[in-house]
């Protein structure tokens, strides 16, 4: 073995060993696992998912299936655990290249950390966190694996879903964010790619809690902000403290996107996003799409706030408010269908107006 898997090995074991074994029995998450592995033919480099050779498709318990996507850290694949026999999300995060020294100590404390804390989150709209682990300077997150797409693919004028769709999806995403809040995990990169749907089967699943905490220090370290700057609040855009509001703040720029199939905020370089996020305050969905209700772009203005404190205070109580703009569409489009089918099956329709006195047909 070589001397830096040797020494990953050695830090992981020192990390599990860090709190008492009844205390680690007790704040972990349950059925949550850290796990640390090597190969040995590779024991003296850095593993890149995206280059591994027949005899390296192998990683931790992990059988490697094929590729799902690549990132700039790493890459996402579909594995098999061969304790199980079951098939998983493997998101792969390359550490080693990209940190050395003290910078990667810090970068796998944060590893564990922020996985750990994603692993605690149990519910039903969000993806469940498995296990984590680290081989050869590769860390990895494993994942429930999921059917479906993201929403990115319905951010097209010409692919947007029916706005009552776009509200039930928000809401559900606004709702797990709120249960991730009540838990201190903050999202931080909330954006229609991080949300994955089923139509059919009506599954939401709201992904990559704690990823891009995780490679926070890798983008400060090169001058980028944390997150993907068109749906960054103001706050997270200057490098402020951030709280689950902020979630909220890109979840309503995420049912902008949704409903006008543009972003609210669209200059041409860098140092004018950065402007018009702090200063410009957000058109309203209407001039856009005008047939929206009122109350609705009173939802996303109230989610695009640039003061925090001013915006919706937590997930469920955007939640309520988009589920009565719900319900008002749902019985506004009940009431022509209820009249054209009493047309259609040849209903008397409304009575007649009783005869006036003294009147005779």
């Amino acid at each position: 073995m070589g001397a830096a898997a040797a020494a990953g090995l050695l830090w992981a074991w020192r990390y599990r060993q860090r709190k008492a074994p009844a205390q680690r029995r007790s704040d972990r998450a349950p059925g949550f696992n850290f796990v640390s592995t090597q190969l040995d033919t590779v024991a003296d480099t850095v593993l890149d998912p995206r280059v591994l050779d027949a005899q390296q498709r192998r990683i931790g318990p992990y059988v490697v299936e094929r590729d799902i996507g690549h990132g700039a850290m790493g890459a996402v694949l579909r594995c098999r655990d061969e304790r199980t026999g079951e098939a998983v999300a493997l998101k792969t995060m390359a550490l080693g290249r990209e940190f050395h020294g003290d910078a990667l100590k810090d970068a796998r404390e944060r590893f564990f950390r922020e996985a750990e804390m994603a692993g605690r989150l149990h519910h039903p709209d969000i993806v469940s966190v498995r296990e984590a682990g680290e081989q050869d300077g590769t860390a990895y997150i494993a994942m429930e694996l999921l059917s479906g797409r993201d929403l990115s693919e319905f951010t097209q004028p010409s692919r947007l879903l029916p706005v009552p769709a776009v509200l039930g999806i928000i809401a559900r995403v606004a709702q797990a964010l709120a249960h991730a809040h009540r838990q201190g995990v903050t999202h931080r990169d909330i954006k229609p790619a991080n949300i994955m749907v089923e139509l059919k089967s009506g599954m939401v699943k709201v992904t990559d809690f704690g990823i891009a905490r995780i490679i926070d220090s890798t983008q400060t370290r090169t001058g980028i902000v944390l997150g993907t700057p068109s749906f960054m609040s103001p706050e997270q855009m200057a490098g402020a403290r951030v709280d689950g509001r902020s979630d909220l703040y890109a979840l309503g720029v995420t049912l902008f996107q949704l409903l006008t199939g543009t972003l609210p905020h669209r200059p041409e370089s860098m140092a004018e996003l950065i402007r018009s996020i702090a200063n410009d305050v957000a058109p309203d969905v209407r001039t856009l799409r005008p047939e929206l209700p009122a109350a609705l772009a009173d939802i996303v203005a109230l989610a695009l706030e640039k003061r925090p404190e001013i915006r919706y205070a937590d997930g469920d109580a955007m939640a309520t408010d988009l589920h009565a703009v719900l319900a008002q569409l749902r019985e506004q489009a009940r009431e022509p269908a209820a009249a054209g089918a009493d047309v259609a099956s040849g209903g008397a329709g409304p009575a007649p107006a009783a005869p006036e006195a003294g009147h005779n047909p």
